[in-house]
C-alpha cells in the first residue's frame, strides 16, 4: 500500500508528538520525585521554609498529587492561612479518598470549622473503610448530638451497642435521647431491659425506678402509677441491700416529691451516716440540705446537728470537718468556734493543708506571729512541699526580727519550688532572701537572690527598689540600677522611699540637677519623715551649690538622727562628705 507523501509526514509529525508528550510526563514525574523526597529530608532536618517551597514547586509541576497538597495544608496551617489550608486538605482527600490519614484530617478540619455534617459524612468514610475504628462510632454519635440529630444519634448507638452488648453507658444514652424526643416509654423500655438483663445488680434496677419517677408527661394517673412502681422496685433493693446508697437518695428524692418530709429527712440522715456512702456524695447531699434550710429561713441548728452526727462516727473524714468550718463561717458564726473546728479537721488528718492555711491566715490576721510560727513548723513536717508554710513562717520570723531563722525558713522554701510555682510568691521569696541576706553582709549572694527573684517577676517592685539602691550604695552598675530605679517611680510616682531611690542614683551618676528635682518630690511624699532622706536631699542640694538648703535638709536629718557622726561633719564643715 502507498501513501502519498504529505499524509506521511502527518504520520511521523504525529508519532513525534506522541513520544515527546511520553518524556514530557517521565521528566515531570522524574523532577516530581526528587522536589518531593528533598522537601521531606529538609521538613525533618526543621528547615521548614525549604521544605514549604519544594512543596510549591510540587504542586506546580503535579496538581494532582494529594501528599503535596496534605503537607502544605499543614504549612498553611501554622501560618494561620486557615481557609487555604482546608481548601489544600479536602483537595488531598479528594485526590486519595483511600488516605485514612487524609480523612481524618479533613474531619478535624470540618469540625473546627463546624461544619458538622460534612464531618458526619466523612467519619462514616473512615468508619466503612476500616470497621475495627470504633471510635470512629463514638465520634459520629457526638456529631450526631451537636447537630441535634437525636435519632440518628440513637441509630449509632444500636448500631455500637449490636457489636459491644448492652451497657449501662449505652442504655443510659439512649434513655435520655429518647426523652429529648419525648418517648418517655421507650426511655424506661431501655432502662428496663438492663435491668431485667442483670436482675443482680441493685443499681441497674435502682436507674429502672428513677426512670420511672421522670416520665408520666401530662397524664397524673399515669405519672402516679410509674411512681408507685418506682417506690415498690426501691423497697425490694433496700429490702435486700439496705444500705445501697443509690437507692436510699432515689428514696429520699421520692420522698421529697411527695412532700412527705419526716421520712425525706430520715433517708437524709441515714445517707449522711453510711459508712458505705462517698465523702463527695456527703458533701453533694449536704449543700442540698444547706440550700434548703436557706430557703426556710436559714436556721442552721438542723445542719450543725447533722454535721455533729457525722462527726461523732467512728473514724470520721477531715473533709466533713473542714467543710463544717466552711459552713460555720458562712453562718459568721465565732471565729473561735470556726477554729476549733479547723482544729478538730488537723486532729483527724494533720496533713490537711487547706485547714491548717486556714488557721494560719487566722493567726496572721490576728497579728499572732508565734501561733503563725508553730502552725509552719508542724505544717513543715506534714506538709514539707507546700511553699506556703516557709513563706509565711519566713515572713513571721522577720517581723520578730528573728533574721536566722526567717532566712532558714525561705532557704527551705525554695527547694520545694516547680515550674508549676505562683510566680509572684516564688518572687518574694527570693527579694526578701536578697534582703536578708544583704542585712547580713552577704552581698554577693543577695543580689544573686535579687536576680532570681526578678527572672520570677521582672516588675516585683520592692525588689527592683532595693536592688537598685544597693548597688547605688556601691556605686555599681549604675545603668542598670537607674533602670530598675525608673520602673518602680513609673509604677509608683508618689512613694518617697522609690523617689528617693532615683534621685540617690542619679546623684552617683554626678547628674545633680535631675536628682534635685526627684528628691524634692521625695522629699514631699515622705509622710514618715525620713532621716536618710532628708540627708540625701542635702547631699544633692549641697553638689548643686546650695548650701542654705543643704543645711537646712541636714539639720531636720540630724534631729531625726542625733548620732549621725556624718551628718554633724557635714553641718560644721558646711558641705557634702563622701562617706
Amino acid at each position: 500500500m502507498k501513501f502519498k507523501h504529505s499524509y506521511i509526514v502527518l504520520l511521523l509529525a504525529g508519532l513525534c508528538v506522541t513520544m515527546n508528550g511520553f518524556a514530557d510526563n517521565y521528566d515531570v514525574n522524574r523532577r516530581y520525585d526528587t522536589y518531593f523526597l528533598e522537601a521531606m529530608t529538609q521538613r525533618q532536618k526543621g528547615n521548614h521554609t525549604e521544605a514549604f517551597h519544594l512543596l510549591e514547586r510540587c504542586q506546580q509541576l503535579r496538581p494532582d498529587a494529594s501528599e503535596a497538597y496534605y503537607f502544605l495544608a499543614q504549612y498553611l496551617t501554622e501560618m494561620k492561612q486557615q481557609d487555604r489550608a482546608f481548601d489544600y486538605f479536602r483537595k488531598a482527600a479528594a485526590l486519595d479518598s483511600t488516605n485514612i490519614t487524609y480523612m481524618e484530617t479533613l474531619m478535624q478540619a470540618y469540625i473546627g470549622k463546624e461544619m458538622y455534617k460534612e464531618a458526619t459524612v466523612t467519619a462514616e468514610r473512615i468508619y466503612n473503610a476500616d470497621k475495627s475504628r470504633q471510635e470512629m462510632l463514638e465520634m459520629i454519635y457526638k456529631l450526631e448530638l451537636q447537630q441535634r440529630n437525636f435519632e440518628k444519634a440513637v441509630e449509632v448507638l444500636n448500631r455500637m451497642e449490636a457489636i459491644d452488648g448492652k451497657s449501662e453507658q449505652l442504655s443510659l444514652s439512649k434513655s435520655s435521647l429518647y426523652i429529648q424526643l419525648g418517648d418517655n416509654e421507650a426511655a424506661t423500655n431501655e432502662v428496663k431491659a438492663l435491668s431485667e438483663q442483670y436482675p443482680n445488680d441493685m443499681n441497674y434496677r435502682t436507674l429502672y425506678a428513677n426512670t420511672l419517677m421522670m416520665g408520666g408527661g401530662d397524664d397524673e394517673d399515669l405519672a402516679n402509677e410509674r411512681r408507685q412502681k418506682a417506690r415498690e422496685i426501691l423497697q425490694e433493693v433496700l429490702k435486700e441491700e439496705p444500705d445501697n446508697f443509690r437507692a436510699q437518695t432515689s428514696m429520699r428524692t421520692y420522698y421529697i416529691g411527695e412532700e412527705d418530709t419526716l421520712r425525706a429527712d430520715s433517708l437524709t440522715r441515714c445517707i449522711l451516716l453510711n459508712p458505705k456512702t462517698a465523702v463527695e456524695d456527703k458533701v453533694t447531699l449536704l449543700r442540698q440540705e444547706i440550700g434548703r434550710s436557706e430557703q426556710d429561713g436559714g436556721d442552721s441548728t438542723r445542719v450543725l446537728a447533722l454535721f455533729h452526727e457525722i462527726l461523732s462516727q467512728p473514724e470520721p473524714e477531715a473533709d466533713m470537718a473542714e467543710f463544717c468550718a466552711a459552713y460555720m463561717n458562712l453562718k459568721k458564726m465565732p471565729r473561735d468556734s470556726v477554729s476549733a473546728m479547723l482544729e478538730r479537721t488537723l486532729q483527724i488528718a494533720p496533713d490537711h493543708a487547706s485547714a491548717r492555711l486556714q488557721l494560719v491566715q487566722y493567726a496572721w490576721d490576728d497579728g499572732d506571729k508565734e501561733r503563725v510560727i508553730e502552725l509552719c513548723r508542724a505544717a513543715r513536717q506534714y506538709n514539707p512541699d507546700e511553699m506556703a508554710f516557709y513563706y509565711y513562717q519566713g515572713i513571721a520570723y522577720y517581723q520578730l526580727e528573728d533574721y536566722d531563722h526567717s532566712l532558714e525558713a525561705f532557704q527551705n522554701g525554695i527547694s520545694v519550688i516547680t515550674e508549676e510555682s505562683n510566680p509572684a510568691i516564688v518572687s518574694d521569696f527570693y527579694s526578701i532572701m536578697g534582703d536578708l541576706l544583704h542585712q547580713k553582709g552577704r552581698e554577693k549572694e543577695a543580689f544573686a537572690a535579687y536576680d532570681s527573684c526578678l527572672q520570677w517577676k521582672a516588675d516585683n517592685i520592692g525588689c527592683l527598689n532595693n536592688y537598685a539602691y544597693y548597688l547605688s550604695e556601691k556605686n555599681i552598675q549604675l545603668e542598670r540600677a537607674e533602670h530598675m530605679s525608673h520602673q518602680t517611680i513609673m509604677a509608683e510616682p508618689r512613694n518617697g522611699t522609690y523617689l528617693d531611690t532615683y534621685a540617690w542614683i542619679l546623684f552617683r551618676m554626678e547628674r545633680y540637677e535631675e536628682a534635685r528635682s526627684y528628691i524634692d518630690q521625695a522629699v514631699a511624699n515622705d509622710s514618715a519623715q525620713s532621716s536618710v532622706i532628708l540627708e540625701h536631699a542635702g547631699d544633692i542640694y549641697a553638689m548643686c551649690g546650695d548650701t542654705d538648703k543643704a543645711l537646712d535638709h541636714w539639720t531636720k536629718a540630724q534631729q531625726l538622727d542625733p548620732k549621725n557622726k556624718f551628718l554633724k561633719r557635714k553641718i560644721k564643715k558646711k558641705k557634702y562628705i563622701k562617706r
